[in-house]
Order: structure tokens, then sequence, then C-alpha cells
């Protein structure tokens, strides 16, 4: 049998302690077991326990973190939910059950369930940084659902799927993890405000679309070596460029 690595869930600033119990206790049903918060999000308290009924040890282990970027950088693929589909990147848009039929098909690799605050949900900003969104259809005259109820559709999906599917064998692909993928991204940032493209205010919606466009590419870690690598060419030809403008400052042709 191959082992298929079980996705972490990610709870992006939860404001009730008996939602973050409950996610917990509909971790522990589906086989799920890595747990983080982003902060703010409460503490753990005795409300979370007891919502929790049985899913002590998911709470004991839940991780908390000061950014979704830093939670984020741990993971090869993010996987994030919205109820509103006009709010969707352009990135696969899939139900619980399309998105599970992908996890019985073949191992994924290090993956993230990301949910959003009660609330409001995710920002478009975090649901740029998702390779997958999932929505889950319901009533238009009630379209959002309780943060464990989202938490146990999507995976309860896929643990069924993949239970399913638990004798297929298929090998990972390397997939670059996110965190490297963001530090190309920054350096590319940097080249690109060196060159005077970030000049302007629309150049935010513009990077999020390149950040969108290197997600869906999956890139691997070599892919991403090499990107790099380019970036770091580029930048040693603008500060060559730069000392040969400055010398012809200091040194004007007689």
């Amino acid at each position: 049998m191959t082992h298929r690595p079980a996705p972490s869930v990610i709870l992006v600033r939860p404001t009730e302690p008996g939602n973050i119990g409950a996610v917990a206790r509909a971790m522990a049903n589906t086989g799920l077991t890595d747990l983080l918060l982003i902060d703010p999000a409460p503490p753990i308290d005795g409300t979370a326990r007891a919502f929790a009924v049985g899913a002590g040890h998911i709470l004991d282990t839940a991780r908390r973190f000061d950014s979704l970027a830093t939670a984020a950088g741990f993971f090869q693929q993010i996987i994030g939910t919205s109820s509103q589909r006009s709010r969707a990147p352009k990135v696969p848009l899939l139900t619980p059950r399309q998105l599970a039929a992908q996890f019985a098909v073949a191992p994924q690799p290090r993956t993230a369930l990301l949910f959003g605050p009660e609330r409001s949900g995710l920002t478009t900003d975090e649901l740029a940084r998702c390779n997958i969104l999932v929505t889950i259809p319901a009533s238009r005259r009630q379209p959002t659902l309780n943060l464990s109820q989202a938490v146990l559709i999507v995976a309860h999906e896929i643990f069924a799927a993949s239970y399913r599917a638990a004798d297929a064998v298929t090998i990972l692909p390397d997939r670059a993890r996110i965190a490297d993928v963001e530090s190309f991204l920054e350096a590319l940032r940097t080249l690109l405000g060196r060159i005077g493209f970030s000049r302007d205010d629309t150049f935010h919606s513009v990077f999020l679309d390149l950040r969108r466009l290197a997600l869906r590419a999956e890139l691997s870690s070599r892919e991403v070596m090499i990107l790099r690598g380019v970036l770091r060419r580029a930048e040693h030809r603008l500060a060559a460029v730069d000392s040969a403008n400055a010398s012809s400052k200091d040194n004007p042709a007689e």
C-alpha cells in the first residue's frame, strides 16, 4: 500500500474557541491530525476542549503562526475555500467531491486545507496564495457554512475517496515547497522594482497574477532553482551596467 500523506488544516484568524474544538473533532473523524492556527486566534480553552470530544490530542499539538505566509511556506500545495465564486482567483475551482477525486487518482504533495475566519472568509490576497480553490455548493438563501461544517465536508470527501483508492500506486511529483516559490517571487519583485516595472499602483494586482501563474505551474524544485539562477544573472548584469554608468559619470570623455 502506498503511503498517502494526509493534508494539514490551517485556520486563518478563527474567532470562536468552540469552532476550533469542533474543527479538531472533524479532523479526528476523517483521519487528519495536523492543525495550524494563524493569529489572532483565541486560546485553546475549556470551551474548545468541550467541543473537541475525543480530539484533544489534535488541540495539544496545534501550532500557531503570526502570518499565513510563514505557515504556508512548509507546504507544496495550498487548497483554499470560499463560499463566493465571484471572489475566486484564476485557479482551478472545484467542489469538495471533485477535489477528492484528485486525491484518489494520485497521492498529493504536502498539502494544507485553508479556511478563513468565520465572519469574512479568506481575503483576496490570501486566496491568491492557493493552488486550488474549493467551493461548497449550498442553498442561495444560506450559502455560508459553519467553520467546522466546512472542514468536515471537505475532509470527509478526501477521506472517503482516499480510503477507496488506498491501494493505488503512483509516484509523487517533485513539487517545490511554497516557501521556495515565495522566495523566488520576492526576488522577482525586487528585480521588477529595479527595472521600474513596479512604478504605478497597478503593480499589486499584476503581482498577484504572477503569483497565481507560479502556483498554477506547479513548479518543481529544480525549476525554481533555475528561475532563481536567471534572476541572479539578471541582477549581476544590472549591477555591472550601474557600475559602468557610474564610472562614465565620474570620468567623462575629454
